[in-house]
């Protein structure tokens, strides 16, 4: 190890010899296949540190992953969101390259994400994945991952076409620049959003996706992780977008408001009367609230705002890539 390398510190890729790389692997009960896992890259990057971070397992994961030469650590937080913000806030490198440890994603794809990465001078490559087998990759989690990945293309833009894929690559200016607030698988959605709203330079490579080992379940469940992620999309649409989400409330409480205050309006000009009052009391409440909706959105539009300058800011500050620094 270089002297200057600290423990949580990559050392240099022989393939980018001035990058330090550091792989990511976030687990939960992954015995069955993260030895294999940490020598497949060990193999394709010899000189990049693996970090496998233990999340509470039952079996022996953190022994395995050891034994076959990554750095352990612990989290005793249960969450993959919780791993992950632990891991970036920890580990320092150049290119951080994050992936499950289930043995279902292709290490050989590695070099070709990091390469991306850095001839683009990218901020995050993504690994879309292209399964081999029927069951390696479920049909509800295709269609709740074609969903979601559509709902955010609509909302913050259509960048990413495997939104929820667990095979990134990053640069140290994106993970240090991210603010990772997530618990759990809806961390994959964070990291897409964040890249839209900052509109930071990323690119999709197809890579192989393979069914897990047999002894090896899944522990993603498509309705509760997919409503987990509807509620995540939901709060970075309010915290992000808080104009077109209180508009959207306002359109609402006025549309009804409207539509009970037509028959009242009417009679009261063909009669002069109101004998539906609770009627109209309820009809100017909502027409108010959706005003105080609106108004709200319009404050927290330029707080918003001021928050993803304060982010970019804050990107723009850490260094860039040694190698961009060689081309600047």
């Amino acid at each position: 190890m270089p002297a200057s390398a600290t423990p949580d510190s990559a050392v240099p890729d022989p393939t980018t010899p001035s990058l330090r790389v550091a792989v990511l692997i976030p687990c939960l009960n992954e015995a069955a296949s993260i030895a294999t896992v940490v020598r497949e890259f060990r193999a394709l990057l010899p000189a990049a540190r693996i970090f496998v971070y233990d999340n509470r397992s039952s079996d022996r994961t953190a022994a395995v992953a050891a034994e076959a030469g990554a750095i352990v650590r612990h989290e005793e937080r249960r969450g993959k969101g919780h791993v992950v913000c632990r891991m970036f806030s920890e580990i320092e490198a150049d290119v951080y390259l994050l992936v499950d440890g289930d043995g279902t994603y292709d290490a050989a794809s590695a070099p070709m994400l990091i390469e991306r990465l850095v001839a683009e001078r990218l901020d995050m490559v993504c690994g879309a994945r292209v399964e081999h087998g029927e069951e390696a990759y479920r049909r509800g989690h295709r269609f709740g991952n074609q969903v979601l990945t559509g709902l955010i293309a609509v909302l913050f833009g259509n960048r990413f076409r495997d939104m929820l894929t667990g095979y990134r690559v990053f640069t140290r200016r994106f993970v240090k620049s991210f603010p990772a607030l997530s618990a759990g698988f809806e961390i994959e959605t964070q990291l897409s959003v964040h890249a839209l709203q900052m509109r930071l330079r990323v690119a999709e490579i197809e890579t192989p996706y393979r069914a897990r080992p047999a002894d090896s379940p899944s522990k993603l469940r498509t309705v509760r992780d997919g409503l987990r992620i509807l509620r995540t999309i939901g709060t970075l649409v309010k915290e992000e977008r808080p104009l077109g989400f209180f508009s959207s409330l306002f359109a609402l409480l006025a549309s009804g408001s409207i539509l009970l205050a037509v028959p009242i309006v009417i009679e009261f000009m063909q009669t002069g009367l109101v004998p539906r009052f609770p009627t109209a009391i309820l009809a100017t409440g909502m027409m108010l609230l959706g005003f105080l909706l609106l108004t709200s959105g319009l404050v927290l539009d330029s707080v918003a705002r001021g928050r993803r300058e304060l982010k970019r800011l804050h990107y723009l500050a850490l260094p860039p890539l040694p190698s961009e620094q060689h081309h600047e």
